[in-house]
């Protein structure tokens, strides 16, 4: 979340996304127009800094940015001192609020297009869930202290009904074990054919998030493509 004071916390989170969004394009994680970046700005209301819409990730402006509510209307513009201009927030806008809403502790969250993720959550929207086990780079997400473990991360089919699909996301982070367990039950989530949302406390953290994901990804699409050994 923001440090200090608004105008300089804004232009902070502004400057942070634009970092992303470059490093993600050239990571072809973000290419095109797709992808959407938040930090949270504000939790009494609760307010995002989001990425407009249709916005180039690899050349994002300082104005290439909003500022929403609670409910991801657009309330101004991203950075003090910078213009609306009739710029609209990003569709999925609604999965940043409700991410920022369920989990207290969130203060960013990222949303990546990569060829991996989109093949594998496709490949396992009927099963629900992609299975990751036994790779010691689990332990760059949040709590994870072993690679002794698992993370099944939840799959959720596409839609271009975003309100419908924030409540069908929306049961998974109501569960007592997000209050009680040890660790996140899961890290993030995909969305079939489209991508990933991932999250942490701070932007770096959930760039980091989307660093650990994108990996195990590719290593899983990968391994699968190898014929089985005899």
């Amino acid at each position: 979340m923001m440090s200090g004071n608004a105008e300089s916390g804004s232009a902070e989170a502004v400057e942070g996304l634009r970092a992303i969004g470059r490093e993600f394009h050239g990571k072809n994680w973000s290419l095109g127009t797709s992808s959407n970046y938040s930090v949270v700005a504000s939790r009494e209301p609760l307010e995002l800094v989001i990425t407009a819409s249709g916005k180039d990730k690899s050349a994002l402006g300082e104005d290439d940015f909003v500022r929403v509510d609670a409910g991801g209307s657009v309330i101004g513009p991203g950075r003090t001192g910078g213009s609306v201009d009739g710029r609209a927030a990003s569709a999925e806008t609604l999965l940043h609020c409700m991410l920022a809403e369920m989990i207290p502790t969130v203060g960013a969250v990222l949303h990546t297009h990569s060829v991996w993720g989109t093949i594998l959550s496709r490949a396992e929207l009927e099963r629900g869930s992609l299975r990751l086990e036994g790779y010691e780079m689990l332990k760059g997400l949040d709590g994870i202290r072993t690679h002794e473990t698992f993370e099944e991360v939840p799959i959720f089919a596409n839609s271009q009904d975003i309100a419908a699909l924030a409540e069908l996301i929306r049961p998974r982070f109501t569960a007592a074990e997000w209050t009680t367990a040890d660790r996140p039950p899961f890290h993030g989530f995909l969305l079939s054919g489209h991508g990933l949302y991932t999250w942490g406390r701070t932007l770096a953290e959930a760039r980091r998030h989307i660093e650990i994901y994108e990996f195990l990804f590719e290593v899983v699409a990968r391994t699968r493509s190898f014929p089985a050994s005899a």
